[in-house]
């Protein structure tokens, strides 16, 4: 009740419009079917990764655990946004509560920072299984993985509140028009009827650190691995390589659009709106083609489920 009677106290913005990817409608038709195909793959490609993985014992293991995190983080991430926009290409007037906006913004930054960590940690589990790799069934147990899960997402859960929790304390009475085709906290509290300087620093100090330093951690870990690699022999220096390889690719999608927004000024850009949609629909896409597309075991796995499914759809 408390919560309810400050939000009300702070703000006199009850909806909030979004200016969405363009005003033309033959654009906005065209965004409608590419987004829409993007939505539904990512759906289908990340939500077959995970049954996959449970499916599979062989796959049973620390990185393909981790992996099922990045595919169920990259669902719920793309559907924060996705079918909100979706649904917006076909109004006139793109509309968005206050609340649903201050909710939309918590489970984007859960998912975003939950996903940093996780690519981290990912991080952390190729460099004991390659530079260690006497020592990975022991430091990266069972026990471990779990720890390391309930962390990231302690993590992330704690990063979003207090992040939204500044969002919502500031006063806000006009404007009410966003340049995007969601809500995120550098564009929101630039409708705030007050100074939001030290609101920004604290963005820039919370999330931009966040991202940099995972960034950096994450690109030293990866020289550390590609280091200890000149040392193995080729068949198994060539299928780290590949493993890495796609950690990377994937490590610069994400936290590229993380520090672009992140470690700057509330500053409107022209490319903020195409770094988002990367952050937002084709980097969750391609997550599941590049860790399959590069995966022999996972691309096995995957021919070996849906061979058993086709066998039991001809039954």
């Amino acid at each position: 009740m408390e919560e309810a009677d400050l939000l009300n106290q702070t703000t006199s913005v009850t909806y909030i419009r979004l200016r969405g990817l363009s005003v033309n409608q033959k654009v906005q038709m065209a965004v409608f079917a590419v987004f829409l195909t993007f939505y539904i793959l990512t759906l289908i490609g990340n939500i077959l990764i995970v049954i996959t993985i449970i499916y599979d014992r062989r796959l049973h293991t620390p990185m393909y655990f981790f992996l099922s995190n990045l595919s169920f983080i990259d669902v719920c991430h793309s559907t924060v946004t996705v079918p909100k926009m979706l649904i917006d290409t076909w109004s006139e007037e793109k509309l968005i509560s206050f609340e649903a906006c201050v909710t939309q913004m918590f489970f984007l930054h859960l998912f975003a920072c939950t996903e940093i960590f996780l690519l981290t940690v990912m991080a952390y589990d190729r460099y004991v299984a390659i530079c260690k790799p006497l020592q990975y069934m022991t430091v990266m147990n069972w026990k471990v993985c779990v720890l390391l899960a309930v962390a990231l997402w302690t993590g992330g859960t704690i990063h979003s509140i207090s992040l939204t929790s500044l969002t919502i304390k500031l006063p806000y009475c006009g404007p009410d028009e966003i340049d995007s085709f969601f809500c995120d906290v550098p564009q929101v509290i630039k409708l705030a009827c007050t100074d939001t300087h030290i609101i920004e620093i604290l963005i820039v100090s919370n999330s931009g650190l966040i991202s940099v330093v995972c960034f950096v951690v994450l690109v030293v870990s990866y020289a550390v691995i590609l280091v200890s690699l000149r040392q193995q022999i080729s068949e198994g220096r060539r299928k780290a390589l590949s493993t890495c390889a796609a950690h990377l690719t994937v490590v610069t999608l994400f936290l590229g659009h993380c520090i672009f927004i992140y470690s700057r000024p509330s500053t409107s850009l022209p490319e903020d709106k195409v770094v988002s949609v990367f952050f937002t629909a084709v980097t969750p896409l391609l997550n599941p083609i590049i860790y399959t597309l590069r995966n022999e075991d996972m691309k096995n796995a995957l021919n070996k489920f849906m061979g058993r499914v086709e066998r039991r759809g001809k039954k």
